[in-house]
């Protein structure tokens, strides 16, 4: 990663304003947004971290929110574009972001390039879109193969990285346990979720000429490399 970093330094590419990585459960996603944050220097964003420090610091727009969660209802567009208004114009976001997380959503989508021409963030540079694309039955391998240690908590793979013993910890010899979120029936659930609501994004931002693609189903170190050598393109844009 650092070569890379590296390179693209000394051919004078700036970072790039806010960049949007998204990708199905189990294609790195999560992963290569904190490999890429800490190559450019940018600070990673999750909905999700935004959300709970907000609760947790008992700012307004926490308060509003878990107010909303404790009446067991989704939390407005309304409320995560605000909390993700407010972070953007914090001073290390000035050189860039990753978006992690969001948008989820066309109107998400429509509202965060509003946003951005209005606050005139970045140059006004619309956001860099990378979609990480996995093939399915790889997706299918990477979390139905999913196994943990309960003692210990270290992760395996049947597929990818098998324990040295079928069912049992390298560590400390427990048996090794499968997650609820990890059975087939539901991940077949959330990969069906995740395209009915992904497409339409993907779609939108194609249709603009901003969707980047990356190979997901590399290496780690490789996805990563693909990634930046997009994000380069997405700047010259």
């Amino acid at each position: 990663m650092q070569s890379q970093a590296t390179a693209m330094a000394k051919s004078g590419v700036k970072t790039s304003g806010a960049i949007i990585l998204f990708g199905a459960p189990g294609s790195g996603k999560g992963t290569q947004a904190k490999r890429i944050a800490q190559v450019l220097g940018i600070p990673q964003i999750s909905t999700g971290d935004l959300l709970r420090d907000n609760v947790s610091r008992g700012t307004e727009l926490g308060r509003l929110a878990k107010q909303t969660m404790d009446r067991g209802e989704l939390v407005s567009d309304r409320l995560v574009c605000d909390m993700v208004a407010e972070r953007l114009q914090r001073p290390d976001c000035a050189n860039g972001c990753i978006l992690d997380g969001f948008p989820r959503t066309v109107s998400q989508a429509e509202w965060l390039d509003r946003f951005l021409a209005e606050a005139k963030l970045f140059g006004e540079q619309p956001p860099i879109v990378i979609q990480l694309g996995v093939e399915y039955n790889f997706l299918l391998k990477r979390l139905t193969g999913r196994r943990s240690c309960p003692t210990c908590g270290r992760i395996y793979n049947i597929y990818f990285q098998p324990p040295r013993v079928a069912g049992v910890c390298d560590l400390d010899g427990t048996a090794l346990e499968t997650r609820r979120d990890d059975r087939e029936e539901v991940i077949i659930e959330r990969l069906k979720a995740y395209e009915k609501q992904t497409l339409p994004l993907a779609d939108y931002y194609r249709q603009r000429g901003r969707l980047l693609e990356v190979n997901g189903d590399l290496a780690p170190d490789e996805v990563t490399a693909e990634a930046l050598k997009a994000i380069e393109n997405g700047n010259r844009l």
